[in-house]
C-alpha cells in the first residue's frame, strides 16, 4: 500500500501531514495526483467521504512556489458557507509550515470585512459562487494570476442554481489555467458545462455515478402522513444505538417543526441547521455535534454534501429528497471511513415515485420494515401534505387530455439537471425512465 512518503512531497508539506497522523492516501488521492501534476484539466467523480479535498490540495501544494503577487493564484469554488470554512481549515493545516495566504469568502457576513482581507493579499481564495462573483464585479477580487481553478461539489453547485455565477466567474478568468473539477454524480447539467467551458478534462472516477456506499444498510418504513412520521421517529430514538444522527427534511419550516417536536421528549439532545440560521449558530451547532455534546442534528440538504462530520451512525430521511441523486448524498453522511452506517427513510404515499427512481439509480432496493405496534398512527394531515395531494391531482389532469406527447415530456421532467432549455438528452434519460416505469409496474402488480 502506498504511503504519503511515496508521493515525494516537499518537506514542509510532508511534516504537516505527519503531524496530522495521516500515512496512506485514499484511492482518489492516488489517482488524482498524477493528472493534476501534469497540468491537464481533470473531472473527478467520487463519492462523499473519499478524501476529495486532499486529492486536489496535495498536488497543488506540491507544486507551490513563492510569487510576489497579492491576487489569488488558486481559486476554489464550493457550494456552501460551511464547506468554505472546512476547506480553509484543511488548507491551513496542510500549509502550517509554508508561506501561503488563504482566505474564505461567503454570503451572510459583512462584505466590507472580506474586501479588506482581500486587499491585504491572498494566494488561495475559497468561496461560494455568489460572494465570489460579487467581489469580482466590485473589482476587489481579480483573476489575472489564477493558475488553477477548483470547482468542488460541481453537481451540487449547479443543482443549487449557481450556473450563472459560475459562468460569470469563468468569463472573467484567462483561458490559460488548469481546471480541476470534482462531482459526486455525473449529471446532464455537469456534462453540458464540461462541453461548453472546459477542454476535454480527463476523468478520474472512483465509483460509477449513483453507486451507493456498500457500508450503508438502507431501511424504509411506509408511513401514511407526517405526524405519524414524528411519532415513529420518537419511538426509534428510544433505541440508544441511534447515538449520532442526522435527520433530513426538505425545507426549513419542516426542520423547525421536527425540532420543536423532539424538544418535547428529547430536550437538549438535538440541534437544527438550515439557511435561516446564522453562520455562527450553524458552526456552533456542528461543533457541539462533532464533540458529542448533542445526539443529532435536524437539517435540510445544506448538510448533505461535503461536510466532514465523523462517526455518524444513522441518517434518517423524515422526507424523501426531491431528486434521487440527493438521496445518495444524504445517506453518504454515514458509513464513512470503512465504518458501517444505517440509513432509514420514512416514505409517504406521495413520495413512492421518487423512492423508486432512487432505487433504479442505485440498482438497489430499500429493505422495508413494519411500523412498531406502539407507534400512534395519526389520521390528521398537515397543510403542506394537503398541498402535495392537490398538486398531484392537478398534475394528473393533463394526462387524460394530451396523449403520448405529454407522457414523453412528463417522463423527461422527472429527471433533474436537464441542462437548461433546449438541452435535454433523451439518450441519457430514457434508460432510467424505462427502468423506473418497469419497476413501478412491477410494484403495482405485486400489490394486486
Amino acid at each position: 500500500m502506498a504511503t504519503f512518503h511515496d508521493l515525494d512531497l516537499p518537506k514542509a508539506l510532508q511534516k504537516a501531514i505527519d503531524e496530522l497522523g495521516f500515512t496512506n492516501p485514499t484511492p482518489i488521492q492516488e489517482r488524482a495526483m498524477p493528472v493534476i501534476l501534469s497540468g491537464r484539466d481533470m473531472m473527478g467523480i467520487a463519492q462523499t467521504g473519499t478524501g476529495k479535498t486532499f486529492a486536489y490540495l496535495l498536488p497543488i501544494l506540491k507544486q507551490w512556489k513563492f510569487a510576489n503577487v497579492h491576487v489569488p493564484r488558486v481559486v476554489i469554488v464550493v457550494p456552501t458557507r460551511e464547506l468554505v470554512v472546512q476547506v480553509v481549515e484543511e488548507v491551513e493545516k496542510l500549509t502550517a509550515y509554508m508561506s501561503v495566504r488563504t482566505l474564505g469568502v461567503y454570503g451572510g457576513v459583512n462584505i466590507n470585512t472580506q474586501k479588506t482581507k482581500v486587499y491585504e493579499g491572498v494566494d488561495i481564495l475559497v468561496g461560494t459562487p455568489g460572494r465570489m462573483m460579487d467581489l469580482a464585479l466590485d473589482n476587489v477580487v481579480r483573476f489575472d494570476e489564477v493558475k488553477k481553478l477548483v470547482i468542488d461539489e460541481f453537481d451540487e453547485i449547479l443543482n443549487l442554481g449557481f450556473r450563472f455565477q459560475i459562468t460569470s466567474i469563468l468569463s472573467m478568468m484567462k483561458t490559460k489555467r488548469q481546471n480541476i473539477l470534482f462531482s459526486a454524480t455525473m449529471t446532464d447539467d455537469v456534462d453540458d458545462m464540461l462541453n461548453d467551458f472546459f477542454d476535454f478534462p480527463e476523468e478520474v472516477s472512483l465509483a460509477a455515478s449513483g453507486t451507493p456506499l456498500e457500508k450503508i444498510t438502507q431501511l424504509g418504513y411506509r408511513v401514511p402522513n407526517f405526524l405519524t412520521k414524528i411519532n415513529l421517529l420518537k419511538e426509534l430514538l428510544k433505541n440508544e444505538d441511534l447515538s449520532r444522527i442526522l435527520v433530513f427534511v426538505n425545507n426549513k419550516k419542516t426542520a423547525d417543526l421536527v425540532m420543536d417536536s423532539l424538544e418535547e421528549e428529547y430536550q437538549g439532545e438535538f440541534g437544527v441547521i438550515h439557511s435561516n440560521k446564522s453562520q455562527n449558530y450553524r458552526l456552533n451547532t456542528m461543533a457541539s455535534f462533532q464533540q458529542g455534546e448533542i445526539r443529532g442534528i435536524v437539517t435540510t440538504d445544506v448538510m448533505a454534501r461535503g461536510l466532514d462530520i465523523s462517526d455518524i451512525t444513522h441518517v434518517i430521511n423524515m422526507e424523501f429528497p426531491e431528486a434521487p441523486e440527493q438521496y445518495i448524498h444524504r445517506i453518504g453522511r454515514t458509513g464513512r471511513a470503512d465504518k458501517d452506517g444505517i440509513a432509514i427513510s420514512f416514505i409517504a404515499p406521495s413520495e413512492e415515485d421518487i423512492e423508486v427512481e432512487a432505487e433504479v439509480l442505485m440498482e438497489k432496493e430499500l429493505e422495508f420494515l413494519e411500523i412498531p405496534e406502539n407507534v400512534e398512527i395519526s389520521e390528521k394531515r398537515l397543510e403542506f401534505e394537503k398541498d402535495k395531494k392537490k398538486m398531484k391531482i392537478l398534475l394528473k389532469k393533463p394526462k387524460q387530455e394530451s396523449g403520448g406527447a405529454y407522457h414523453d415530456k412528463k417522463d423527461k421532467n422527472k429527471k433533474v439537471n436537464l441542462g437548461g432549455p433546449g438541452k435535454t438528452k433523451p439518450r441519457k434519460t430514457a434508460p432510467r425512465n424505462r427502468a423506473v416505469e418497469a419497476k413501478r409496474a412491477a410494484k403495482k402488480k405485486k400489490g394486486k
